[in-house]
Parts: C-alpha cells; structure tokens; sequence
C-alpha cells in the first residue's frame, strides 16, 4: 500500500509542476519614442539620440497583487556616449543576444552585441534591474528591465 501512496505524491507533484509558468509581458502593444520615462529611470542612458521602447507588466490584468513591470527598449546614442559606455563599464561579446517583446524585435540592431556584468549593474536603479546590450556598430543600446 505504500507504493499507492507513494504513486499518488508523484502524479500529484507532476500534474503541479505542468501547470506553471513563468508569467507573460502583457502590455497596450504601443512602440514608444518619448525619451523622458526612459531617462527618469535609466540615467545612465546620458544623452540618447533616440528610443523605441515597450513596456507592461507580467502576467494577468484580472488578477490582483502587486505588479512587476518590464520596459523592452533600443536606445540610439551619440558615438561620444558609445564610447562612454564603452570606457566606463567594458562590456565584450559573449555571443549573447537581447530577447525583447515581438512587437520591438524588428527593431533590434544586428549585433554583435557587447554585454558584461558592470554594464548590467550601471542600469540597476532603485526597483529596477536590467540586463543591456551594446551594439557598438550601429550606436544603440538594448535595455531589458523589470522593476516594481
């Protein structure tokens, strides 16, 4: 009888483990081009030339708690601050690529992107925390946030 038990936990633990997942980007689905939201959050960026961005929250809008938010974004910057943020936090190319919401991914540079931990830490702001992705070829900057 124990392994009756024993077959019941087991069949219990994987129907569980079946019905998890890692909570969805949910947002309006608008590409947005205004800087200020990003700079408030990011100061780092310095002086970007341009965005494209999208931002929501995770998981379900009919479902209560507190939300966690996301910002995708393709910062374009000056080559002065290229080289910034290359000089400041030297990122190198670890064969990683940034993945970013459906509706931005036609926006992606083309890489190779530099990243690294320092580059990472530099966008840690308050109840956000980031990973980025520096293409130095096209001068934009990739910034995969998800704050409170």
């Amino acid at each position: 009888m124990r392994w009756v038990g024993a077959l019941v936990v087991a069949v219990a633990l994987v129907g569980c483990q079946g019905q998890a997942q890692p909570a969805a980007k949910a947002g309006t689905g608008e590409l947005r081009t205004d800087l200020d939201p990003l700079l408030r959050r990011f100061p780092v960026l310095g002086a970007p030339s341009g965005a494209r961005w999208m931002s929501g929250t995770f998981g379900r809008a009919d479902v209560p708690g507190p939300s966690t938010y996301w910002i995708d974004a393709v910062v374009a910057l000056p080559s002065a601050e290229v080289e910034r943020v290359r000089s400041a936090y030297a990122p190198v190319d670890e064969g990683r690529t940034p993945d970013v919401v459906e509706g931005l991914r036609g926006e992606l540079p083309g890489g190779p992107f530099l990243t690294g931990d320092a580059l990472d830490a530099a966008f840690d702001q308050e109840r956000w925390h980031a990973v980025a992705f520096l293409d130095v070829k096209s001068g934009e900057l990739v910034v995969i946030a998800t704050g409170t």
